[in-house]
């Protein structure tokens, strides 16, 4: 039986996700197109009016300020230059870090090109941005503020209070996106409380299906599209829309937000429980204490990171080193990097990556195959 542990790259459908989608592809009058007039293209359009009422009483939002999305990429890449090229008057500068997801990163590189100043803040060792850097950097030429919620290697949470905080002291003209693609469904989102302006998210991340991503997108705040064509989606975001990415993103953000307060509180537990079981090896956690739970980072002695993800990957163990989105690149990891940890120290990290389904019991198989490769190449 195999233990997956990289949950941040994507995550399993839910068998329920799974016979909803296949219910829907298989229907007599489920796979019409919304924007036909005819009555299989109005049964269509309401699935998808419905979707999106029930993703946002979720998400405490209106729902006409959700767009549907190809890709957490697609809601980010749409949010940051979409803002910023709408709103030319709203200033020229940029404030994020050097350890957002490359969706952010090369948004801001191409922007940069165009003549947009782009701030980057200093990163603690916890991950956070210097919140000291952002008061003293944030002034009347700043449009926009993007950073991510919750890292995808580190696990690191923001203080997305003091940022607002600062914002609201500084120019309350300057407007906020936020990265939620890792946030979803682990920490509680209510985004007509949380001071935003703009949010992205993405389905398979939360066990819907890959393909889906959702945008929000505060009433009043205007964005430019990223994609134009039929005008769907009142021209925010053309392209056929598809029911069943919708209904399967919506019955998912459902069930990871049942419970959220007693997963997160059981992920802690068992996060604690394994990092405690590394310490006989002599691992170095390079996550944060107060990280995700979800998320944890771990650099092993004598192992290069792909050495390890190899030697676990015999043992039907599948884990990560840097984010799935730059695997293949074989660099240490920039995040990590921006921390401050050693280039020796990262090049031996893994990520470890939870859902709410592993289990104490795959935790304890995966200390003990750690341990057994220790053993085995005598290190």
């Amino acid at each position: 039986m195999s233990i997956y542990f990289d949950n941040s790259a994507t995550t399993k459908p839910l068998p329920e996700v799974a016979r909803l989608v296949y219910e829907s592809l298989t229907g007599e009058e489920s796979f019409g197109n919304p924007g036909s007039l005819h009555r299989l293209g109005v049964l269509a359009e309401r699935d998808l009016n419905e979707s999106a009422e029930k993703i946002s009483k979720l998400l405490s939002c209106k729902k006409e300020e959700l767009f549907f999305t190809s890709c957490g990429s697609e809601s980010v890449n749409t949010s940051i230059m979409g803002y910023v090229h709408q709103n030319p008057r709203a200033g020229k500068k940029i404030i994020s870090t050097r350890t957002e997801h490359k969706a952010s990163l090369e948004s801001l590189s191409r922007l940069e090109k165009e003549g947009y100043e782009i701030c980057y803040l200093p990163v603690l060792p916890d991950g956070k941005p210097d919140l000291d850097a952002l008061e003293k950097e944030l002034d009347e030429n700043t449009a926009l503020l993007t950073f991510t919620h919750v890292n995808n290697e580190s696990g690191s949470i923001l203080p997305l209070s003091d940022i607002v905080a600062i914002r609201n002291k500084k120019n309350r003209n300057t407007k906020i996106h936020l990265d939620c693609v890792q946030s979803l469904g682990k920490l509680p989102i209510a985004l007509s409380r949380m001071g935003v302006d703009m949010a992205s998210f993405s389905g398979h991340k939360i066990h819907a299906l890959k393909g889906f991503g959702l945008l929000y997108i505060k009433s009043g705040i205007r964005v430019q599209p990223l994609i134009i064509g039929g005008g769907q989606q009142k021209g925010m975001r053309s392209g056929t829309q598809s029911p069943y990415l919708a209904s399967a993103f919506a019955l998912a953000l459902e069930k990871a937000t049942e419970n959220i307060e007693e997963n997160l509180e059981k992920m802690t537990s068992l996060r604690d429980e394994f990092a405690s079981g590394l310490s006989g090896i002599g691992a170095s956690i390079l996550s944060p204490e107060d990280a995700l739970p979800y998320v944890l980072n771990v650099s092993f002695p004598s192992f290069q990171s792909e050495t390890m993800l190899h030697c676990l990957e015999e043992k039907e163990i599948y884990v990560s080193t840097v984010s799935a989105c730059s695997s293949k690149t074989k660099a240490v990891s920039y995040v990590l990097s921006e921390m401050g940890i050693r280039r020796e120290i990262a090049q031996n990290a893994v990520r470890f990556s939870f859902s709410r389904f592993n289990t104490r019991e795959e935790m304890q198989t995966a200390i003990t195959a750690i341990h057994e490769i220790y053993e085995k190449y005598k290190v």
